[in-house]
């Protein structure tokens, strides 16, 4: 299956009224089908701005399955707030030929935008080989929450192949580069060096240009996650977990601690 899905916002004025958030693309093809939503859950930094754009992406057919090639185009234009999330998680099947599936993500986000992106997780079923790339462009001022949850098979069951690329760039400069490689053919893949046998891994980064001034300080969210400020801005929380709910109550945690303002911040205990 080859599919596309391209989402656009737009800060918008009308004369006399007030500035609003405006979703200006919103192209879909299954399984890719985008739906405009309310809000699902707690959101980080929409508080100050009541108008933001909601998108779900949700599932119109199953897979990603071996073979499919998909692509997902995201413009956050400038000044404008857009939450993306997924109604439910997406499961990674074989194909009847053995050929991998991909998705490519592009995500642009415009000055001083704000993108919240809380997709569900991934579950790398048995058989499956499918390849993950994420870029992701932020302009001057732009503030992003990416989450990312990978769950290594369903119960019981061992993984397929997933290979993940995420990469951020900042004005032009390169902030993260990240690659992960797991299942059948990835080297060590399951030492103590990746996953240490644990079979939910995820991450979280988050970009505020706020903290120029005042970074976030590096902070243990238990024996497996941390809290790791990077060279700009942003920081990662990166996290391994023995299943999917222990996973999220970590990324939760750095969430919540990353985006409380710095004068109310409280480390979690590590204990």
């Amino acid at each position: 299956m080859r599919a596309a899905a391209a989402l656009a916002t737009e800060r918008v004025a009308p004369p006399g009224g007030a500035a609003r958030n405006r979703v200006s693309t919103l192209r879909s093809q299954a399984p890719l089908m985008l739906r405009l939503t309310h809000p699902k859950g707690p959101e980080p930094w929409t508080a100050h701005d009541p108008s933001a754009a909601r998108v779900c992406l949700t599932a119109g057919a199953a897979g990603p399955i071996g073979g499919d090639q998909l692509t997902l185009t995201v413009d956050v234009g400038a000044g404008s707030t857009l939450v993306l999330r997924e109604v439910s998680a997406s499961l990674l099947l074989p194909g009847p030929h053995g050929e991998q599936s991909a998705l490519s993500t592009s995500v642009r986000v415009g000055a001083g935008a704000t993108l919240v992106w809380l997709p569900e997780p991934v579950i790398a079923a048995r058989g499956c080989d499918h390849r993950t790339d994420v870029s992701v462009e932020l302009g001057p001022g732009a503030r992003l929450v990416l989450r990312e949850e990978l769950l290594l098979g369903r119960h019981a069951e061992q993984p397929g192949a997933v290979t993940q690329q995420l990469h951020v760039r900042v004005e032009g400069r390169p902030l993260l580069n990240q690659h992960l490689a797991v299942g059948p053919g990835a080297t060590g893949w399951d030492s103590a060096a990746v996953t240490g046998g644990r079979r939910a891994l995820g991450s979280l980064v988050v970009v505020d240009p706020g903290w120029a001034d005042r970074p976030p300080q590096p902070v243990l969210l238990g024996d497996t996650a941390a809290v790791l400020p990077l060279a700009g801005p942003a920081a990662l929380v990166s996290a391994v977990a023995a299943d999917a709910l222990a996973l999220r109550g970590c990324l939760d945690a750095g969430l919540a601690l990353l985006t409380t303002p710095a004068e109310d911040r409280r480390p979690p205990d590590a204990s």
